[in-house]
């Protein structure tokens, strides 16, 4: 394995093994993170069980898509509105 990525894409961390679901990373550098709401610190060389979708490829955060379910409620509460503007507007007249 030994893939050079960034974990929460911003500390660079070396894969050591695979699992389904997480990855064993070894911290290249020290940092900070939190466990639980605690925070914890992180020593280079440190291994550590992370989720998969917490590790990138590329330096930077990763694009965040919103859920499909906020989206479709969200066009489902603007054309609720929209009807309901409608209908006062036809009552007003």
């Amino acid at each position: 394995m030994n893939e050079v990525l960034y974990y929460k894409g911003i500390h660079k961390v070396k894969v050591v093994t695979e699992s389904v679901g997480y990855l064993i990373v070894e911290a290249l550098e020290e940092f900070c993170d939190y466990v639980d709401g605690e925070r914890v610190k992180v020593a280079a060389g440190e291994r550590r069980i992370v989720p998969t979708d917490s590790v990138h490829k590329r330096r930077g955060m990763a694009q965040v898509k919103e859920h499909t379910y906020e989206l479709k409620m969200e066009r489902k509460l603007k054309r609720l509105v929209e009807k309901e503007e409608e209908r006062q507007k036809d009552e007003k007249t």
